[in-house]
């Protein structure tokens, strides 16, 4: 049996950031920048009004009108000093104008306008490159794509992008016990909540869920799933990965060619987490408790999703905080106990046990006790994973 960073350091070291794909705009969002972007033109790629007004040059109040500009033209005037072209916002600066009065600050007359209050010069004259000058890195590479940057990218004419993909997921739960919510519950049986709750969480993540099923208790079925499953970046199972005349996820791992990296961790709850790799296909065999599998997930599988993704380092990221109450650690086992994190102050739930949820709903983060640590008194300094669900 290894310690917790024992397995978040395998974790690490065969886990590498998937390979960079080339991807239109539509499929950007969530994806991490593979590569610098450098901007093919200027940003505005020419002199732009930023106001619906009057384009002149600067010197005199009485001005000419001569023509138009809007939006997606490009006609050129000559433009003597007491002439003016009516402009909109966005328009095409014409080359000979320097300055763009409002139309609130004009009054017409019969050939033109006069200014009511007269603009210094060069104002509402956006110039080339104010926003991006060509040729300048505006995105870095490691960046998280969202949806103002597609639209920035879309504004310099930028079609496609170098990412590091989103990964594919692969779910199984198994069990033959395992009944769907919102029908009678049957003798023996308990509802299924490990795949909806998977589920769940894989949406706070940058990853595209492939396949979810459930698995009855069956050799051959559990294989088939499994192998199915292996073209997905990560495969995720529940349940079925202990010792039991009818757990048969391990056997069925080892025949498909799952080469196994570590099997169960000294802590609680959680012990028997199950990894492994076939290819670059990650593989975690969650325990099928309900609180254990999500807390298998959220401290091992998203360390690793997020390397995939480009976005972060596998890290346990633990912080400082303070004990509310006492507590004793008699299992000899890292604890990963559900609490309540308020302004660094942990109290931990009173019901623990691998098979409740009840105190993940009331949660907010890990209170992590080493496996050497006894005993936690009122006010200790402890330390602590923020988790969001």
């Amino acid at each position: 049996m290894i310690s917790v960073f024992q397995a978040l350091s395998i974790i690490d070291q065969n886990t590498e950031a998937l390979a960079p794909v080339l991807l239109p705009l539509s499929k950007l969002n969530g994806c991490v920048l593979a590569e610098d972007v450098q901007a093919p033109i200027s940003l505005p790629p020419f002199r732009q009004s930023a106001m619906d007004g009057y384009a002149f040059k600067h010197g005199k109040d009485e001005l000419r009108l001569i023509g138009e500009s809007k939006a997606g033209d490009f006609a050129e005037f000559k433009i003597g000093s007491a002439d003016c072209v009516r402009i909109f916002t966005g328009a095409r600066v014409p080359d000979q104008a320097d300055t763009v009065v409002m139309q609130e600050h004009v009054e017409k007359t019969s050939s033109g306008i006069r200014l009511i209050k007269t603009p210094e010069k060069g104002t509402n004259v956006r110039p080339v490159g104010e926003q991006i000058k060509q040729g300048e890195i505006v995105l870095k590479k490691g960046t998280k794509i969202n949806a103002a940057i597609v639209g920035f990218l879309a504004g310099l004419g930028i079609s496609e992008v170098l990412v590091i993909p989103i990964p594919k997921i692969a779910l199984i739960v198994t069990g033959n016990e395992l009944q769907e919510p919102g029908t009678p519950l049957k003798p023996g049986s308990v509802y299924e909540s490990n795949r909806v709750m998977i589920e769940t969480a894989l949406k706070a993540e940058n990853v595209e869920l492939i396949l979810s099923n459930h698995v009855l208790d069956d050799k051959e079925s559990t294989f088939e799933a499994i192998r199915v499953a292996l073209d997905a970046d990560m495969v995720l199972i529940s349940g079925g990965i202990s010792v039991g005349d009818y757990d048969f996820v391990k056997e069925s791992l080892e025949r498909n060619g799952v080469e196994e990296k570590f099997y169960k961790i000294n802590q609680k709850p959680g012990k028997p987490l199950w990894y492994g790799k076939k290819g670059k296909t990650q593989v975690f065999a969650l325990p099928g408790n309900p609180a254990s599998s999500l807390t298998c997930f959220l401290i091992y599988a998203t360390a690793a999703i997020r390397k995939m993704n480009g976005t972060e380092k596998i890290d346990i990221q633990l912080k400082k905080g303070k004990m509310k109450g006492h507590f004793v650690n008699k299992f000899q086992k890292a604890l990963f106990l559900q609490a309540r994190e308020q302004s660094g102050v942990l109290e931990v739930y009173p019901k623990q046990a691998s098979s409740m949820l009840v105190s993940f709903t009331q949660s907010n983060a890990f209170l992590f006790v080493p496996e050497d640590v006894k005993e936690i008194q009122e006010e200790d300094e402890v330390h602590y994973i923020p988790f969001k669900l």
